[in-house]
């Protein structure tokens, strides 16, 4: 059951960073950003309230609060790392966020066996090499390294809060529109500032209402990620959860391949590779 629903989380996350990126090619990240998960949160909401989520309140919540806290924080900071650039090492250097939950699980006194540790260690270089790293060229700026360690490490820690939120499906999807309200909250106070000082807040042709389906797919995937990883943290070890949700990179160069025609490079091709003997030997460990 956690090799299944951490490889959902994988998949629900590569789709909705492959749309995300794809949204912000035309409109400003924060408002893709906002938007979305606005629309997350409006849908959610519907459905605490037609499953009695409300009476699920308690200590816990404030797991999902932090995860809507430091969420939009790490967002901005691996779109900031993202524009710098080389996407050739943001993307996988990015993956290290999986060392946050790995290491809550060790803490915690999960130890993975020898299957299980070599999977790991496969899957978590498959995922950096699927993530093509650029390895000649211009010297990459100490700020981006920076800003894209600061994403790892708030990712990492939205994987270790949002696993702890709820332990019942319907406190879940409390816990999980708590995440989404603190996250709109957060995103649109940083996305008011920034159109104070001058940044755009919409594309030149105004509100993007045509890409509204495509903001609506965005957000509620990343809620749906959400909520397998939280449910795939909950019944087996977090080390194998946390390093199967992380394949997500491996997915969204694969709808860049199928949707717009990229060529994987010889490196990601391999990389896809790795990841997916370290799947196995997770899944059978």
């Amino acid at each position: 059951m956690t090799a299944f629903f951490a490889l959902a989380t994988s998949l629900l996350w590569g789709l909705a960073d492959f749309g995300g990126g794809l949204l912000t090619r035309r409109t400003p990240a924060l408002t893709v950003v906002v938007v979305s998960q606005a629309i997350a949160a409006v849908v959610l909401g519907v459905v605490v309230v037609a499953t009695g989520g409300w009476s699920e309140t308690g200590p816990r919540l404030w797991f999902a609060v932090a995860a809507g806290l430091v969420g939009p924080v790490a967002l901005f900071a691996f779109y900031k790392a993202l524009a710098l650039g080389p996407m050739g090492v943001v993307s996988p250097l990015a993956t290290l966020s999986v060392a946050v939950p790995v290491g809550v699980g060790l803490f915690l006194g999960e130890r993975p066996g020898l299957a299980q540790a070599a999977g790991i260690a496969v899957a978590v270089a498959g995922v950096v090499l699927a993530g093509g790293p650029q390895l000649t060229g211009a010297p990459v700026q100490r700020r981006t390294i920076l800003l894209t360690l600061v994403a790892a490490l708030g990712f990492g820690t939205v994987f270790a809060l949002i696993a702890e939120a709820s332990t019942t499906v319907t406190g879940l999807i409390l816990a999980l529109f708590v995440q989404r309200v603190t996250n709109v909250a957060a995103g649109g106070a940083a996305l008011y500032i920034s159109t104070k000082r001058g940044a755009p807040g919409l594309p030149e042709g105004g509100f993007p209402w045509g890409s509204l389906p495509a903001l609506a797919f965005v957000g509620l995937a990343d809620v749906a990620a959400n909520g397998t990883y939280s449910i795939a943290a909950q019944h087996g070890p977090v080390t194998v959860a946390a390093v199967l949700a992380s394949l997500y990179p491996v997915v969204t160069a694969l709808a860049a391949r199928g949707f717009l025609s990229e060529r994987l490079r010889t490196v990601q091709a391999a990389g896809a590779g790795l990841a997916l003997m370290g799947t196995l030997l997770l899944a059978t460990g």
